[in-house]
């Protein structure tokens, strides 16, 4: 039965596996996250921007256009704009500290994420993020675009929000629980595997028997027509 169970187990897991990796490595999924809201003082930090083509098989091109709005500013700047491959600073406050992040060596942009240097205090505000793409059908062509915002604050040292927090508390709470519940199977498999085996054993005890029985009258019947 316990060998049945895991066989069903392997039978339904390892092709999901199996789809799930083909995906990943043949089709590369995109997947659209929120960027994190909390850069460290003279630390690196990352502008999360990914905006997914509703049909992945369409071929496309894409510009990506970054806009800064300081704390206590009212209006936005263009601080960056990455396009045929390339990506150019437009804004000297952040001279050499701005680094492409997103999709490589293609113009089908769908990751638009860029990478800020030592990070200072004026670098707190609001950030937008534009994509403007261009789907490339058999007979005609669709414009499309795109706006995120992300606003940061920089901090002068790390601090754990309390969404990290929680999920490693549950992290570890699905380790114990996948744990017990491994104990709870070996436990039911041993004892049916031991129940299992007595019965092997009392079915062979008692076929000895009637074969003993049996050959002491054989033995019996041969001594009396002797």
């Amino acid at each position: 039965f316990c060998m049945l169970k895991m066989s069903a187990l392997r039978l339904v897991w390892v092709p999901m596996l199996l789809c799930v990796t083909h995906a990943w490595l043949c089709h590369g999924v995109c997947v659209e996250v929120d960027s994190d809201t909390e850069a460290v003082l003279g630390k690196g930090f990352k502008l999360t921007c990914i905006s997914c083509k509703m049909r992945g098989e369409t071929q496309a091109s894409a510009t990506v256009d970054w806009w800064f709005m300081a704390k206590g500013e009212s209006e936005f700047t263009q601080i960056y704009n990455y396009a045929d491959i390339r990506g150019y600073i437009m804004d000297d406050r952040f001279a050499d500290r701005l680094h492409w992040n997103g999709s490589k060596n293609t113009v089908d942009v769908q990751d638009g994420s860029i990478y800020i240097l030592n990070v200072s205090y004026n670098d707190t505000g609001t950030y937008r993020c534009y994509f403007d793409r261009n789907l490339f059908f058999s007979n005609y062509e669709f414009h499309t675009n795109d706006t995120k915002f992300v606003t940061i604050n920089v901090m002068g040292r790390a601090t754990r929000g309390v969404a990290s927090i929680l999920s490693e508390i549950m992290m570890y709470v699905s380790i114990i629980g996948l744990q017990f519940w491994l104990v709870v199977e070996m436990v039911y498999c041993y004892r049916k595997i031991a129940a299992a085996g007595e019965e092997a054993l009392r079915e062979s005890e008692a076929e000895y028997l009637a074969i003993t029985s049996e050959s002491k009258d054989n033995c019996a019947g041969v001594a009396v027509a002797e």
